[in-house]
């Protein structure tokens, strides 16, 4: 597998950059990246260092380790060791008053140990700028993006019905599905970008364990191994015949994720009214993958859906009782929450290339979370799933 990013790539996504910040930031002097993903976007690599981004002279990547690594692996143009940030300063020269970083995640102590060497005065964010930069895919990414689908599609429509038996722990498949998604290609971690979030895989359960409440901002709830651990499933709530089953995970090749839910019934059929509920989920995916045009803005898109939608249909769509997420679809990629969101204050129009998850689901009391996801590629003729298109709730049995 190739393991360096074109220098053709890293280039582009440098340019693109550097004008989202002029028209954005007109008077950005200086950035500073910390970050490992969007280290990872810039550079091909993922260091402990930071990326130094002047704004009239090149960006160089100050590596403390591994240096010999991030050679290895980068096509970047201008990478130099440092022990701290005293080296890094000798090299840029005079550091400019305001200094631009990513606000959302980078700590207060990491930022005054830089401020020792770099007197800056004021901080000011660029997280938006690079996600908007990296929302907008490359012919490289999505390719490497639909090879994480390929993966996706075959492990959860055509492997998970096999491995479903009664009286297995919801720790158990999850174990057994992570397991297998690693053997089959998955690059081995769910990466979120939200504060706080940890995932092994994504969320699964059995039927109304799927409600369960959850600090993570989405449709579909977890009861977890733990309230110190409330990831990857329960291990005493096993497997009984007319349950639900909901798998909704991520899946990964090379950085890149994709973002799947598929559904099971177990032993027997559900309720009608959760089969239907079920039904109209996947239609509304389908409404909404045709809206992913290149000029529509998301949340046109957003707005239009709701409105279709009948006032008892609404009720506990996207969530159960009070806790609903206000959003259909989000952007993936190097992480499985990007932009752009297909929601309410996202008016920016999509571009071609942005890859989307659109994740239509509904509680239901005594069955569990019905609906549907899947990750599209925006095009000029609607959205292009690249994860499969089984409707779900699979029976088994």
């Amino acid at each position: 597998m190739e393991r360096k990013t074109p220098a053709s790539e890293l280039r582009d996504r440098m340019e693109r950059f550097r004008l989202r910040m002029d028209a954005e930031s007109p008077s950005w002097e200086f950035a500073a990246i910390f970050g490992r993903t969007n280290q990872f976007y810039f550079t091909g690599t993922m260091q402990d260092g930071v990326l130094l981004i002047p704004r009239d002279d090149e960006g160089v990547l100050w590596v403390r380790r591994s240096l010999e690594r991030a050679e290895d692996e980068s096509s970047f143009a201008d990478i130099r060791p440092m022990k701290s940030f005293r080296d890094a300063a000798a090299g840029m020269g005079a550091c400019p008053g305001t200094v631009h970083v990513e606000a959302e995640t980078v700590p207060l102590a990491l930022l005054e140990r830089f401020r020792k060497y770099f007197p800056f005065r004021e901080v000011r964010p660029l997280d938006a700028q690079a996600a908007k930069v990296r929302s907008e895919k490359s012919a490289y990414e999505i390719a490497i993006m639909e090879q994480a689908g390929r993966i996706h599609r075959h492990v959860l429509e055509d492997c998970v019905p096999g491995m479903l038996r009664e009286g297995m722990s919801e720790a158990e498949l999850g174990g057994e599905v992570f397991s297998l998604m690693v053997r089959e290609g998955h690059h081995g971690i769910t990466r979120f970008g939200m504060f706080g979030t940890e995932m092994v895989l994504g969320q699964l359960g059995f039927g109304e364990n799927t409600l369960y409440p959850t600090s993570f901002d989405g449709p579909g709830g977890c009861y977890g191994m733990a309230p110190g651990a409330p990831v990857l499933g329960s291990r005493d709530r096993t497997l009984r015949v007319g349950d639900l089953v909901f798998v909704d995970c991520g899946c990964g090749v090379q950085g890149y994720h994709t973002d799947k839910t598929v559904t099971y019934m177990f032993g027997r059929s559900l309720p009608e009214e959760a089969i239907e509920a079920h039904r109209r989920c996947v239609e509304v995916q389908n409404e909404t993958a045709s809206l992913l045009r290149p000029g529509v803005a998301p949340s046109e898109i957003y707005t239009t859906i709701l409105d279709g939608l009948s006032p008892g249909f609404q009720e506990n769509f996207m969530g159960f009782g009070d806790r609903r997420a206000q959003f259909l679809g989000h952007g993936v990629g190097l992480q499985v929450d990007e932009v752009p969101v297909i929601a309410r204050g996202f008016d920016e129009p999509l571009d071609e290339g942005m890859v989307i998850a659109l994740e239509p689901k509904k509680g239901i009391r005594g069955v569990g979370m019905v609906g549907i996801e899947n990750t599209f590629v925006v095009t000029r003729g609607g959205g292009r799933c690249i994860t499969g298109t089984n409707p779900g709730l699979i029976p088994i049995y």
